[in-house]
């Protein structure tokens, strides 16, 4: 029995950071075009797809491909506002890894 491929076996980086005291960034960076096109077709990281991972709606989910760069930035709004009372992850660097379990296929 094969596992289904995820977004992580395509990456060849990942990062997710403080976009201000509202919003948090994730950058996904693909190995070459090939892959960045295919993954972008599949339509498998859309507004839909991560505001279902996050309890968000998608109408606030913003998903940007970038060819120049072989990259795909995502901005979603933080649950609790930077630094607020409750926030855990002040710099926002701890945000991307429900990412990486998109499904491929």
């Amino acid at each position: 029995m094969m596992a289904t491929r995820t977004v992580r076996d395509v990456l060849v980086s990942v990062r997710s950071k403080n976009a201000g005291p509202f919003t948090v960034t994730f950058d996904l960076f693909f190995p070459d075009a090939e892959t960045f096109h295919d993954v972008q077709q599949r339509g498998v990281i859309t507004s839909e797809a991560v505001a279902g991972l996050y309890g968000l709606a998608a109408e606030v989910v913003k998903v940007h491909w970038f060819e120049p760069a072989l990259a795909v930035k995502v901005a979603v709004p933080r649950l609790v506002p930077g630094g607020a009372p409750g926030d855990t992850d002040v710099a926002g660097g701890q945000q991307y890894a429900p990412l990486l379990s998109l499904p491929l296929e």
